[in-house]
This record gives structure tokens, C-alpha cells and sequence, in this order.
């Protein structure tokens, strides 16, 4: 019963994303944050658009990796293939980061195992402007298959984590942990954007990092805060007060 049920699935979401029309798949790259100092740590100067990448969070609704993926595919042309087992998503939180909600075609699984299944099935598809997948747990075997199909089609694939947990061993090509950070000093209730701390716990070929960055507008672009846009680095202030 529960194959049956998955091929069902797959067969549909396969027809819905057939009926978009296809592309072909190109080379992939990157693509910019828009935020020097992090695309500059970053290999490529960006997030690589043919990987894996799983996001995570402070909180335990998954509220803010959300937004920051979709802050991400706002900035890409095409549709988002949205996977998850309860479509508890808010919309209008997408939108105001960017990314429509005519632009996004739901893929809703049973149980949260098919969640993977239906990834790997989207990634195939090289007109998507990425798969974004809900789940709890992303092991070995399963980031492997997700990793392959992205490298295929130079479609990203996004795992968001809705729950706290530990990292688990898998082959992404990087992790990011996105958590909400006070605000400024003379920042007005009410007013202005949300602050985010933005930290890559891991990625080939760079250490990990950390920064302060103002939440997405709505073109879905990060920014420095303007209060720490101009402010000159620790080693610099200190060498200042040296001389």
C-alpha cells in the first residue's frame, strides 16, 4: 500500500511538472547573495545552483529557513517545486520575501519519507528554479541520490530542517543555521527589517562562518545592516587605536 501510494504520487507531480515545460539543463554556477563579504568566503562567489544544501534553525518551526530559502529562489526565473507533509506553509510570508505564490507547486506526501522521493523526483526536471524539500532527518544514502540529481539538472535542491536537531553525516554541499539577532541600537519598533544571523556550519571548501545580516526584502536580498555596513573589521579597529 504504502509503494502504491508513492508511485501515485510521483506519477502525479510528474504530469504537473511535465505540463510546465521543459529546459535544458545548462551549466550550472552559482548565484550571488549579494552580500560581499559573504559571497566572497563562499567558493565561486556564491551558493553553487547545481548542489545540495540543507538549511537549519535557532527555533523549532522551521519559520526562518523557510524565508531564507525562498529569498534564495526569488532571485531564480522559473517555478518552485515545494515538497512537505503538512502544508502548513504561509504564503504571504513567501511574497514578501519575493518568491509568489503562483510561482510555487506544492508537492504534499503522506508521510514525511516521501518528502525525499518527491525531491528526487523535481530535480529531474531542469526548468524548476529549485526543489525545496521539508524534513526532519536527511542521512547518507538519501543526500547522496539528491546530491546526483542536482548535479544533473543545475537545479538546487533544499533540505529544511523544521526541527532542531544534530547535524546528521550526509553529503550536502553545504549548511547553513539561521537564527533571529537583536537589533541595532537605534533601530524604531516597528520599523525597518528583521535581523538574521546567517552561520555556514559547513561547505567544501571553506570554514565556517558567521554573519549579521538584515532580513530579505522584497526582492529577497540580504543586506549588511547599515549600522555594521561601515563599520571597519576587528583587526582594523584595533590597529587604528594602535596607531
Amino acid at each position: 500500500m504504502a509503494h502504491a501510494g508513492r508511485e501515485r504520487l510521483l506519477a502525479d507531480l510528474r504530469q504537473r511538472i511535465d505540463g510546465l515545460g521543459q529546459r535544458k539543463a545548462g551549466r550550472a554556477g552559482v548565484l550571488p547573495f549579494g552580500v560581499p563579504a559573504l559571497d566572497a568566503h563562499l567558493p565561486g562567489g556564491g551558493l553553487a545552483l547545481g548542489g545540495l544544501h540543507e538549511i537549519m534553525e535557532e527555533g523549532e518551526h522551521g519559520a526562518l529557513a523557510a524565508l531564507f530559502v525562498a529569498a534564495f529562489l526569488a532571485r531564480r526565473p522559473g517555478p518552485v517545486l515545494w515538497c512537505l507533509a503538512r502544508r502548513d506553509l504561509f504564503a504571504p510570508a513567501l511574497a514578501c520575501v519575493g518568491l509568489h505564490p503562483d510561482r510555487v507547486l506544492y508537492a504534499e506526501t503522506l508521510r514525511e519519507a516521501q518528502v525525499l522521493a518527491a525531491m528526487e523526483e523535481g530535480l529531474r526536471h531542469a526548468g524548476l528554479a529549485g526543489v525545496v524539500g521539508e524534513t526532519g532527518r536527511l542521512g547518507l544514502t538519501a543526500s547522496r541520490r539528491l546530491l546526483l540529481a542536482a548535479e544533473d539538472s543545475g537545479v538546487p535542491a533544499f533540505a529544511v530542517r523544521r526541527t532542531r536537531a544534530e547535524p546528521e553525516p550526509n553529503a550536502v554541499l553545504t549548511r547553513w543555521r539561521i537564527a533571529p539577532a537583536p537589533s541595532g541600537e537605534a533601530s524604531i519598533p516597528g520599523l525597518g527589517r528583521a535581523r538574521w544571523r546567517v552561520e555556514l556550519l559547513r561547505c567544501r571548501g571553506a570554514d565556517p562562518r558567521a554573519w549579521i545580516l538584515s532580513g530579505p526584502d522584497a526582492q529577497g536580498r540580504l543586506a549588511p545592516p547599515p549600522d555594521l555596513a561601515d563599520r571597519p573589521r576587528a583587526p582594523e579597529r584595533r590597529r587604528a587605536a594602535a596607531g
